[in-house]
């Protein structure tokens, strides 16, 4: 017989709160068309992406990362001292070590949360928000700060054709916290390791740190190029387009309700035809809300689910008390959906 007392936590957790950062400045397609052979036609037709925020030198990932947790906590109407946990996903922090959480942990003013990063490319908000769970469910933490951010601005190829126009920077934090009712559904995630040479960073750090550097690639100016985040579109496109809708359908299912259940749906900010799609696939209603952050905001990966989730609140497109399906997919091929309801 266990001698392990259990554990004593909520009955279920919700999203009590949403706060999202969008750098001070805007980039039109324009800015991109001064180094790659394209138009502003082109981009919007394959992406739907119009501008997109990138960061200032001031605008840090952790910088980024407390300005959006100010606001969701204050959304949640706790205190920073309340939160038992801070979970970061981003893949465009480049210090190793210490993970970025704990300085968000520190500025925020927690009473030493645990803190820690995880990387899941663009499914890592649904990722954290399942650990969130977890954690309230079990015990170890009442509330928990999920954020979801990137700077991938630093890791562009200004000079490819096919990836230059997508990526944008950001931060989008939500505030998990206890509930007597469920308000996250079960989790449908996995990943598709097979495939993961279809977004990946040009150059490994080592291979980028190496002595020799004749064989780095080099830009039209012949300077060396600074690893950035290279992807086979096509290939990306279709397992998006064909998969992608089949985990949402099954996030349903395992929520136990239907398309006509919905009110929101908020995939991955990736691509405008790959969100229509999926709405085409999974048939969803008319009166279903269907977040398109990517127009203005881009390609933020981990950061996008949570900034297109403030962004409908703030506007009324969505309201407080909603039941959005939400699905985050990328590099990995890594994939979370969930459904949940609106803070």
């Amino acid at each position: 017989m266990s001698k392990i007392r259990p554990s004593k936590g909520a009955p279920y957790a919700r999203i009590l709160g949403v706060g999202g950062y969008r750098p001070v400045r805007v980039v039109p397609n324009e800015v991109i068309l001064e180094t790659i052979d394209s138009s502003d036609e082109w981009i919007r037709s394959r992406s739907g992406i119009e501008t997109r925020h990138w960061a200032s030198d001031e605008e840090t990932v952790a910088a980024m990362s407390i300005e959006a947790s100010g606001k969701a906590i204050a959304d949640a109407g706790i205190n920073a001292e309340q939160i038992g946990a801070v979970v970061v996903s981003t893949v465009s922090h480049f210090s190793q070590t210490p993970a970025v959480a704990t300085e968000i942990a520190d500025k925020l003013g927690t009473q030493k949360a645990a803190a820690f990063d995880i990387s899941a490319g663009c499914a890592g908000f649904g990722y954290g928000l399942t650990l969130a769970k977890g954690m309230i469910v079990e015990g170890s933490a009442e509330y928990v700060l999920v954020i979801g951010v990137e700077r991938l601005s630093d890791l562009t190829d200004l000079e490819d054709r096919a990836t230059a126009f997508l990526f944008g920077d950001g931060a989008g934090a939500v505030v998990v916290g206890p509930s007597q009712e469920p308000h996250i559904g079960p989790t449908v995630w996995g990943s598709e390791g097979d495939k993961s040479g279809t977004i990946k960073q040009t150059v490994p750090w080592d291979e980028f740190r190496a002595s020799d550097l004749s064989q780095l690639p080099r830009d039209s100016k012949g300077e060396i190029k600074f690893p950035a985040i290279t992807q086979e579109g096509q290939a990306v496109f279709r397992w998006a387009v064909f998969e992608m809708a089949k985990v949402a359908q099954q996030a349903l299912d395992a929520a136990g309700i239907t398309a006509d259940d919905l009110d929101v749906f908020i995939p991955h900010q990736a691509n405008e035809r790959i969100i229509d799609s999926m709405v085409k696939t999974l048939k969803l209603p008319e009166h279903v809300t269907v977040a398109r952050d990517v127009r203005t905001t881009g390609n933020t990966s981990a950061a996008s689910i949570p900034l297109a989730m403030e962004r409908l609140l703030a506007t009324g497109e969505a309201k407080s008390g909603d039941t959005a399906l939400v699905i985050g997919f990328g590099a990995g091929l890594v994939y979370a959906a969930t459904v949940v309801t609106l803070p």
